[in-house]
């Protein structure tokens, strides 16, 4: 999960990244979302199977091309969490900044 905050619309660019991100093996789920109280404050979430597969698709050229304009507005902050659910086995995680 990483947030992102910018007054520009990122729904594009968002789109385009978890379109990438979502054709890369083991990626579950990627999806953006915009805050409904801070219209400037977006959510980027990334589901993987593996922590391998996401780590894996961190090192894939085209994820770093569909990144690139948004690395300006990542918030700073810790991204990568492990699922606390029943489903032990899978990651919820997303780029690093």
């Amino acid at each position: 999960m990483t947030r992102l905050r910018s007054g520009e619309d990122l729904t594009d660019a968002l789109a385009t990244l978890c379109d990438v991100l979502g054709s890369l093996p083991g990626c579950v789920s990627a999806e953006s979302a915009r805050n409904l109280d801070e219209p400037d404050l977006w959510l980027l979430m990334a589901r993987w199977s593996d922590v391998g597969s996401y780590r894996r698709a961190l090192s894939s050229y085209d994820v770093r091309v569909a990144m690139a304009p948004l690395m300006g507005v990542v918030i700073d902050e810790p991204s990568a969490y492990e699922s606390a659910g029943t489903d032990g086995d899978a990651w919820n995680v997303n780029l690093p900044r």
